[in-house]
């Protein structure tokens, strides 16, 4: 179903740029009386038609902002060009005040905010140039009413801006919309995986520690053998560990009654929990709770969440860094903040975050965060990450 939605993109933006390719090479010819490779105005008229042509027809191939960034400088070189090589022609002007609309096509905001700034500087210098240099009256339906036009402009720059705005929010919102999609699509896979799994495996493993632990009691074995058999306990308590997160996301337990939770007491919980855990490494929990702020949610889960994001605070922060959490109220939410100075995480990682088996840790399952996002979710809450590489990371939990 993707492919198809992107095949038929690619028919339209290829069938659209055919149409505005045939438009530009016909203003070239049709009606020209500059026509002639002699003439240089032509000559720089149609090496912008051929070099806009090509940067069209390559762009789904290589989608990237500097692409785009030469699409509009370009685009911008064309209509001045075409504006001061034909003066006569009103409706070249039309051309100048919309030229931003271009970068609304490409729903990239750096670029729209360019092109508007862009855009003003040359308008300026262009009604200055016809204001005090325009001795022919070459742009007399400008000239005739400079202060209309000045204003037609900047309504015409208002109007963009009211539609990039629109189109924008709304790519931002159905970009929201995927990414809960995506992360719901991601809880139902490992749900039907871990049901489907988790039970044999569960049984074999108990009956494999049990015997284990038998012979590790039996005295005819020696302590060598022993201590063979304890490790090997061991990891087969880690792989249940591993299942039980696994039936947790499986089967969550919706109707679980829920209880009015004390966040600061819940935060202090857990920070002197995990407070052996950081000083091992020498990373002090720094806590700024406000007083008297609740949420209705299972107190056990609660904690649960904030153990696995505060534990992943401290083994990312370097040795001696302070974890600073802060929570309070904001907008009808409780939002909590857990703030590191790590390593931090690139705009790949973070989006692969919640991702089953994905972890930076090398021991790591990937589930404790999806386990995180699950529990959010439950509760009507959101988690959202700010990061950088080299400069730390901040999560952001808000719960109604």
């Amino acid at each position: 179903m993707e492919e198809l939605y992107t095949q038929i993109n690619k028919k339209i933006y290829y069938l659209t740029v055919c149409i505005v390719i045939t438009i530009m090479v016909m203003g070239l010819f049709v009606g020209n009386n500059y026509i002639g490779w002699h003439d240089t105005g032509f000559v720089l008229h149609s090496l912008l038609v051929a070099i806009l042509t090509v940067c069209l027809l390559l762009y789904p191939k290589y989608v990237t902002h500097l692409l785009r960034t030469i699409i509009i400088i370009f685009a911008f070189c064309y209509f001045y060009t075409i504006f001061f090589l034909y003066p006569g022609i009103g409706s070249n002007f039309i051309f100048l005040c919309f030229i931003p609309a271009i970068a609304i096509l490409f729903f990239d905001s750096k670029l729209f905010y360019f092109s508007i700034v862009i855009n003003s500087v040359l308008i300026t210098f262009t009604f200055i140039y016809i204001k005090l240099f325009d001795d022919e009256s070459a742009y007399f339906y400008i000239k005739e009413d400079l202060l209309g036009n000045v204003v037609n402009f900047i309504g015409s720059q208002a109007l963009i801006c009211f539609i990039f705005y629109l189109t924008y929010g709304r790519m931002k919102k159905q970009q929201l919309y995927y990414e809960q999609v995506k992360q719901s699509e991601r809880l139902r896979t490992t749900g039907q995986l871990a049901a489907a799994v988790a039970h044999e495996i569960r049984n074999p493993l108990t009956v494999v520690k049990g015997f284990l632990q038998l012979y590790e009691n039996d005295e005819a074995y020696n302590i060598d053998a022993k201590r063979h058999f304890r490790l090997m306990i061991d990891e087969l308590n880690i792989a249940e560990e591993v299942l039980s997160q696994f039936l947790s996301i499986a089967k969550p337990n919706k109707n679980e009654e829920t209880e009015t939770v004390n966040v600061r007491s819940a935060l202090q919980s857990v920070a002197d929990l995990l407070k052996s855990y950081g000083l091992y490494r020498n990373n002090k929990i720094e806590l700024n709770v406000e007083e008297d702020i609740y949420i209705e949610a299972n107190n056990m889960e609660i904690k649960q969440l904030l153990v696995n994001i505060l534990k992943n605070a401290i083994e990312a922060s370097k040795i001696g860094d302070p974890i600073m959490v802060t929570a309070g109220t904001k907008k009808n939410f409780v939002e909590i903040k857990v703030i590191d100075f790590g390593d931090g995480m690139t705009e790949e990682e973070l989006k692969s975050l919640g991702t089953p088996f994905y972890s930076l840790k090398s021991k790591g399952t990937g589930l404790g965060m999806m386990i995180c996002f699950n529990i959010a979710a439950k509760y009507k809450g959101t988690i959202e990450f700010q990061s950088a590489k080299g400069k730390g990371t901040t999560v952001t939990i808000r719960f109604p």
